[in-house]
């Protein structure tokens, strides 16, 4: 059995990509306030700063800073899974390992995580985040995806409205 090593730092910053099973279903743009609300009830219990976020129909990637003396983003995002997981319809396709731990098939197991090193690498990642949409052909413009934290940054005045475009705020913020 491989055995993943995770870089547990107390109050880190990190960048993850979390994927559904199922990656040409559409389940988290359609579900989107199931996903905020496994978001927020998580951060009630177990607090951590959302720095940036992009949520695409099949996958994920999110900033996190972890409250100082913490390292653990791990049950976090097991909560935020079940918690979204939980709201779902059943009859999705389950293997046999998945059916006999009695897990659901919505999510894949493993997701990756990159400790940030300093604010070059989350400058970089947070432009990562937010260009994806446009990456994956779902926009033409970065401020057209509503399932971003990049509004949220252009009112804070980190980014332009027209970042990586010719772009107008007008979306939904995920992260606040």
């Amino acid at each position: 059995m491989v055995r993943y090593r995770r870089n547990f730092i107390a109050g880190g910053s990190f960048f993850f990509t979390v994927n559904l099973a199922e990656r040409r279903l559409r389940l988290l743009t359609e579900n989107i306030d199931a996903l905020r609300t496994a978001f927020r009830d998580t951060r009630v219990a177990h607090p951590f700063t959302i720095e940036a976020i992009v949520v695409l129909p099949d996958h994920l990637h999110a900033i996190w800073t972890l409250p100082e003396n913490d390292h653990d983003f791990a049950t976090r995002w097991r909560l935020i899974k079940s918690g979204f997981s939980r709201v779902l319809p059943t009859g999705e396709r389950i293997s046999e390992s998945r059916d006999s731990k009695g897990e659901r098939g919505i999510w894949q197991r493993r997701y990756w995580e990159h400790t940030l090193r300093d604010e070059r690498d989350l400058a970089c990642h947070m432009d990562y985040i937010h260009f994806n949409p446009v990456k994956h052909g779902y926009v033409a413009r970065v401020a057209d995806w509503p399932y971003s934290s990049f509004h949220r940054m252009v009112r804070m005045g980190i980014y332009p409205p027209d970042w990586a475009g010719d772009a107008k705020d007008e979306g939904i913020n995920f992260g606040e």
